[in-house]
Order: structure tokens, then sequence, then C-alpha cells
């Protein structure tokens, strides 16, 4: 009777020692399954995050591509408008050589104008005098 209540005592050991690691990994087992939930709440969080930031960026990108459509717009009106202004340049320059010949001509002008009267009057006063 004393063996067997031995080894029954010892069976009973055995049993609660499996009990406890049983237990124990349960509990492990338990924290486990806390820290995967965890996990797919952060993976969850994450990916929201990235869509978002995959919508800021895709929207980024059209407001990139309407800023370059205007800026080669611009760049194409102000191309246009600079070579209006070398034309204006141009016949500016072209009148402005143009005036200065004819004040040029004017100058010679009144001088021969000058010199014809001069030599008027002193023909009419030689022939006032004759």
């Amino acid at each position: 009777l004393q063996k067997e209540l031995l080894k029954y005592k010892q069976e009973a050991r055995n049993l609660q020692g499996i009990k406890v690691r049983r237990d124990a990994l349960q509990q492990r087992l338990l924290q486990q399954d806390a820290s995967v939930l965890q996990l797919k709440q952060e993976l969850l969080r994450a990916n929201m995050d990235k869509e978002e930031l995959h919508n800021q960026n895709v929207d980024l990108q059209r407001k990139v591509e309407e800023r370059n459509r205007l800026l080669a717009e611009y760049k194409k009106e102000l191309c246009q408008k600079d070579r209006h202004l070398q034309q204006h340049q141009s016949k500016l320059d072209e009148m402005l050589r143009q005036l200065s010949e004819a004040s040029y001509q004017q100058v010679d002008l009144e001088r021969e104008l000058e010199h014809k009267e001069a030599l008027l009057a002193h023909c009419m006063k030689r022939e006032a005098e004759e």
C-alpha cells in the first residue's frame, strides 16, 4: 500500500507539474495572442497611414502636374511677349535711326536755307546797289 501510495503521490506530483506547465503555456499563449492582436492593430494603422500617404502623394503629383502645365503655358506666353518686345524694339531702333537721319537732314536743310537766304540777301543788296 505504501508503495502504491508513493506511486500515486509521484503521479499526482507529475500531474501537478504538467498542470503548472500547461497553465504557464496557456498564459504564454494568451500573451502571444495579445501581442498578435496588438501587432495586427498596428499593421492596420500602418496600412491606413500608408493609404493616406499614397492618396496625399497622388494629390501632390496631380498638383505638380498642374503647376508644370501652367509653368509651360507661362513660359510660352513669355516667349511670345519677348518676340513681340524684340519686334517693337527693332521698330523703335529703326524709327530712332530714321528720326536721327531726318534731324541731320533738317539741320543740313536749315544751313542750306540760311546760306541761300544769305546769298539772296547779298544778291538783293547788290541789285539794289546797281
